[in-house]
Formats: structure tokens, sequence, C-alpha cells
């Protein structure tokens, strides 16, 4: 293989990515170019760029992508209601295809010869932006460290940081900090304590969300309104999807709401300890499907949740950008032209409660049907007889 002239690097700035960038430059004696994805994450970007300048690189791409993840990735994700093994919101798994996207962008401006990342050879990632880099710009080359050099060890790259000058922020008792990640969907985090499934997470490691028992004594009523399936307004205040989304991060994190301590299964054949903070997603998760309860029809909404679970792996797998999910997602979309409405929600001590839910213009919901009142002839209750009948003559017959 042709050798290495320029490399994009997806760069936060902290410790695994500071050090790959210096690796790279050393080890390749190639040019970097670093990409930075404002995704929400609550730290301001722009404090790599004199990092990245430090080091010498000439080319630093630093996009604010935050309004974009929300409206091209998320919400498409939650008109899925799409949940991982039951509990798992997939806040990293959902970044991984937008920050990808953004790298091949870079290197197809730069014309660099490959990307990189600074992904574990254990994890999920390596294979998100491998296969999201593939399926866009399948000529791309990829650099993953982690499954070349011999740092393999959170203590050895701040070895490597220290002996090379690169600043890494620390614990205060100077140990090693988390693996975290941290978008406006989420924030994770895996290592130190938590490599041990028994041990509850320090209450100091939260970040987000205040503790549940010393949240509010009293609960705060909200109402979310969604336009084909999407969020658009929150007690009647209409927003960008990030704002939305910002704002739901904001009334979550107040009443505790969205923590999780979960072990789940890697791609790779890992299984994996890991807490997340999902906030506003949790809100929304609870809100979108009471508004699908009363707008979607049975087979319809069903048939989305029999795909659900298969939806959620082909994210958490990396396959955003493979045909299949594409398709699925031409379904799913397909139903959500009918969700539109209001829904009230209760938030209290780390809890969602569905209060209310109304459509005015697509509601499947008939009181005159439902009622234990007069019904006013519209459903004939003999009618269920046969339809009994009918759907019990293979229980018969299976009996004979």
């Amino acid at each position: 293989m042709s050798a290495i002239r320029k490399v994009v690097l997806a760069y936060s700035g902290g410790l695994d990515t500071s050090v790959i960038l210096k690796w790279l430059q050393d080890e390749y004696q190639c040019e970097v170019v670093t990409y930075t994805a404002d995704l929400g994450q609550g730290e301001e970007v722009e404090e790599v760029r004199p990092k990245a300048e430090a080091l010498g690189v000439k080319e630093i791409f630093i996009e604010d992508l935050r309004e974009s993840f929300v409206a091209d990735y998320v919400w498409p994700m939650f008109r899925a209601n799409a949940i991982y093994e039951g509990e798992y919101l997939l806040g990293t798994s959902i970044a991984r295809p937008c920050i990808a996207k953004g790298l091949v962008e870079a290197a197809r401006a730069t014309g660099a010869d490959a990307i990189a990342h600074g992904a574990t050879g254990k994890g999920n990632d390596q294979v998100r932006f491998e296969l999201g880099a593939y399926g866009l710009m399948p000529e791309i080359r990829v650099i993953a460290p982690w499954r070349e050099w011999d740092l393999n060890s959170r203590e050895r790259l701040l070895a490597y940081a220290e002996q090379h000058g690169i600043p890494i922020a620390k614990k205060a008792d100077g140990g090693s900090p988390y693996s975290m990640d941290a978008n406006c969907l989420h924030i994770s985090y895996e290592g130190g304590e938590l490599e041990d499934p028994w041990t509850a997470p320090d209450p100091a490691m939260w970040r987000w969300t205040a503790d549940p028992q010393q949240a509010p004594d009293s609960p705060e009523e909200i109402s979310i309104q969604f336009e084909a399936g999407d969020a658009v307004a929150v007690n009647g205040e209409a927003g960008t999807p990030f704002a939305i989304l910002d704002r739901l991060n904001a009334l979550g994190a107040k009443h505790g709401i969205g923590r999780i301590d979960i072990v789940e299964n890697r791609y790779v054949g890992i299984k994996s300890r890991g807490a997340y903070e999902t906030p506003g997603g949790t809100i929304l998760l609870r809100a979108h499907r009471a508004i699908e309860s009363i707008t979607l029809d049975r087979e319809a909404a069903h048939l989305k949740d029999s795909l659900m679970p298969r939806y959620a792996e082909m994210i958490y797998n990396g396959y955003w950008f493979a045909p299949e999910r594409e398709a699925l997602q031409a379904l799913i979309d397909r139903t959500q032209r009918t969700v539109n409405g209001e829904v009230r929600l209760a938030l209290y001590k780390g809890q969602v409660q569905v209060l209310g839910r109304r459509s005015e213009s697509d509601s499947l919901f008939d009181a005159a049907i439902s009622t234990f009142e007069d019904d006013r002839g519209k459903y004939d209750q003999k009618d269920a007889a046969g339809f009994i009948k009918l759907n019990a003559l293979r229980l018969k017959l299976g009996r004979r």
C-alpha cells in the first residue's frame, strides 16, 4: 500500500486523541488534519484549536452539527422508539454516523488519504466509524491506533502525554478519568470502578442529572407537541430540533430523569458495563409512544414494535448508512404521517408519567365506541360472539 500523506483525525482534544495526534505525526510521518464536531456535548469545542495548533496542525475543522445531529439522526431514531436491549437509548451509537460523515467530507475537502479515530479494538465505535466511512467513501483508508500501538492502558497514555508535554485533564487524585462520551442526547461513563459490575457507581460520577432523591419534592407538568412524529414544541413554545432536545434535557436533569446502569452486549462479542444519563431522550420516548397510542393503527404500531429491536441493532452495530436501515426508515417514516398531537406529562424524582394525550386531526380513539356507558349503537356487542368462535376454531380442532 502507498504511504499515507494526509490523515483526518476525529479529534476531541482529550487524552486518547491528543496522544493519537502526536503518534500519527511520529509513526506515519504524515500531515494531520483535525476534525471536531460540536454535537452539543456542552464543552467549548474551540478549545481544541490551540491544542492542535501547538502540535503543528495547519488544517483544523470545527463544525457546529447540533441541529443536523438532532434533525437528521436523533429524530429519525426516536420515530422508531429505538432502544437497544430494552434499556439503552443509543446516545453514543447514533452520534457516530454523524461524525463519520463529517470526517469523510473533511477528507474530500483536503485531499486526505485516510481518516483516523480513537476507538479501541475492543469497542463498538471502531465498527461504527469505519462502516460509516466505508459506506460513504469506499476508497478511504482508516488508521485505528488502538489496533496498532502498545499504549494499551490509560496509564500508559497518560505517561506518553507527560513525556511529550501534552496537557491532559486528570481527576483530582491524579488517577485516570472515566472513559466518557457526551453529546446533546446523552453522556456515558465506562472504566474505573464500573469495570466491576457488582460495584455501584460513585454518586459523584453523574454530571448532568440531579440525584432523584434530592430532586424537587413536587412534580412538574409539561406538554410536548408532535408533528409527523417529531417534537416541535415544549409547553407551547416552538423551537428547532436541538432547542427542543436541549429544553427537555434541562427539565429532565432537574428532576433526576434518565440515569441507567447496564451491562450490554457489544457487537464485537464483549459484555460491557456502562452508565448513561439521557434526560431529554427518556422524556421524549415516553411522550412519543403516548401520542402514537392514539394516532397509529394497531397493526402498523405492532409492526413497528416488532421491527424496533432489529432497527436498534442496526444503529448500535454501525449500519446507519446501510440499505436495510434506510429501507426500514422509509417504512417507519411512513407510519409517522399521522403522529400529530400533544402529550401532557409529569416529571417527578426520576420518573416520567403520562397524564394525557390528544390529537385533533388524527386520533383513532373514539370514546363513543370504547365507553362503558351507552355507545349509541356504534358497537354491537353480539358481534363479538362470532368473532370469538372463528378465532377459537383452530384451537378446538387442535384438541380433537
